[in-house]
């Protein structure tokens, strides 16, 4: 399983999720991709390294495999998330600049689709699963906070400048309004970042399929403008120190207060 996920688990009721930092593309998959393709621009980096020990007692959920591979944040009958939208689907066509990134005639068919379900979403998201019944059957609730990142500016997605934070709860429905408070307050508060509430990124599949709080689980997802963090939003992709640093603040702040949160709802549960 090395090269679908890695799992830690912790001893917190918060279990943080990485549906997007993975690299790894097999060898049969890679020789399909075009020079754009191969950039894997896409990628959510570094995001596992910004969250890196800021909740010490969080299970962790990495996915190794890009997500040109296969997105273990859409839904596996590939039913849009943003309907009237420009999005990407369950394996992506385009990048997030609507550019092809498979070699003409190597695109993925419906049989290349299941067999990359199989392989590595059902996997990714049946160890996601088993956590949060064993985190649940812990403490009594589970909170799953889903971790992101996205170029501040893509014309073929969104208008303009994405805010700094952008914070998913689907409407307010995947979670308790005191988690989701949680997090906005901390948002409110950090100052030099611009951030908002269920915007053009309400929470992927992850967080909705998962949320259900009438039944003791949680979701929330964070979208990360990557200039926040990264040197450049540009290959190399590398991260900047100094902007981790000083986000590191809140994010931290945001995971323990939530954490603050599930321990009082799992009391409630008792």
């Amino acid at each position: 399983m090395s090269a679908v996920f890695e799992l830690q688990r912790g001893n917190s009721p918060v279990i943080l999720g990485f549906p997007h930092t993975g690299t790894h593309v097999p060898p049969e998959v890679w020789a399909r991709l075009n020079r754009t393709g191969r950039m894997l621009a896409d990628t959510d980096w570094h995001i596992h390294q910004l969250y890196a020990d800021l909740l010490p007692g969080a299970s962790v959920i990495r996915a190794l495999f890009h997500r040109y591979v296969i997105d273990a944040n859409r839904d596996p009958s590939d039913v849009s998330l943003y309907p009237g939208q420009n999005t990407t689907g369950l394996v992506p066509e385009t990048d997030f600049d609507g550019l092809p990134i498979w070699e003409p005639g190597a695109e993925p068919k419906a049989d290349d689709i299941s067999q990359r379900l199989a392989a590595y979403h059902v996997p990714y998201h049946a160890a996601l699963a088993a956590e949060i019944e064993r985190v649940k059957a812990e403490h009594g609730i589970a909170v799953v906070f889903d971790c992101h990142s996205i170029r501040s500016v893509i014309p073929f997605l969104f208008e303009g400048k994405l805010p700094d934070l952008n914070i998913g709860t689907a409407g307010g429905v995947t979670c308790d309004p005191r988690i989701e408070a949680a997090a906005t307050e901390v948002a409110r508060d950090a100052q030099g970042y611009r951030w908002v509430l269920n915007g053009r990124f309400k929470g992927g599949w992850t967080t909705r399929f998962y949320g259900r709080p009438g039944d003791g689980v949680h979701a929330i997802q964070l979208e990360l403008a990557q200039d926040t963090h990264l040197e450049h939003e540009a290959p190399p992709f590398g991260l900047s120190p100094e902007k981790a640093a000083r986000l590191r603040v809140h994010l931290g702040d945001m995971l323990n207060r939530i954490e603050a949160v599930a321990t009082l709802l799992s009391r409630e549960q008792s």
